[in-house]
């Protein structure tokens, strides 16, 4: 039936939105997570053979609390030259090649966040392990990933703040 000149113009439905599938092809998306985790394995697997490779004891068997990380060629630490305070970073790898030893009470003594760090840095290193010989990230849903990474790198950096504050307090 004709519509009237001066009547309004029916209602349109509005169109049903599809759910997104996609694309991607899962062969590739499974050789780049391997690819990442592996790196990841790879980076922590080098710090913890540095660590293995420092000597964390002095001359007497007594356990050094920092300075370490000149036996790997690196320079000593100029923030602790220049104010002769340490950086947040001053006794990390002599706590992580002291914990590597099974020496807990020498490295929390060398910098406790250094030695908790070792131990998270552990745990991420068997999981990095696992998710890519899955091709697969595991124990974290897809879409919870970035937040998982900005929590585990907040917390590094919390507790090396934490520990140089509480350092520059005593």
């Amino acid at each position: 039936m004709p519509q009237h000149p001066d009547s309004p113009e029916p209602e349109r439905a509005l169109p049903v939105a599809r759910p997104v599938r996609r694309t991607g092809d899962p062969v590739r998306t499974r050789r780049l997570v391997r690819f990442v985790l592996g790196a990841v394995a790879l980076a922590l697997t080098a710090v913890f053979v540095a660590a293995f490779r420092i000597h964390p004891y002095d001359a007497d068997g007594a356990p050094l609390t920092q300075g370490t990380h000149t036996q790997l060629g690196m320079p000593p630490c100029n923030f602790a030259e220049l104010t002769g305070k340490p950086c947040p970073n001053c006794g990390m790898s002599t706590s992580f090649a002291l914990l590597v030893r099974g020496d807990v009470r020498a490295a929390v003594r060398a910098n406790w966040a250094g030695a908790l760090i070792c131990v998270l840095w552990a745990g991420l290193l068997v999981w990095a392990l696992v998710g890519a010989l899955k091709g697969r990230i595991v124990l974290i849903p897809p879409h919870r990933v970035e937040v998982a990474f900005t929590i585990g790198v907040g917390a590094v950096l919390a507790l090396t703040l934490a520990r140089w504050v509480a350092v520059l307090w005593d």
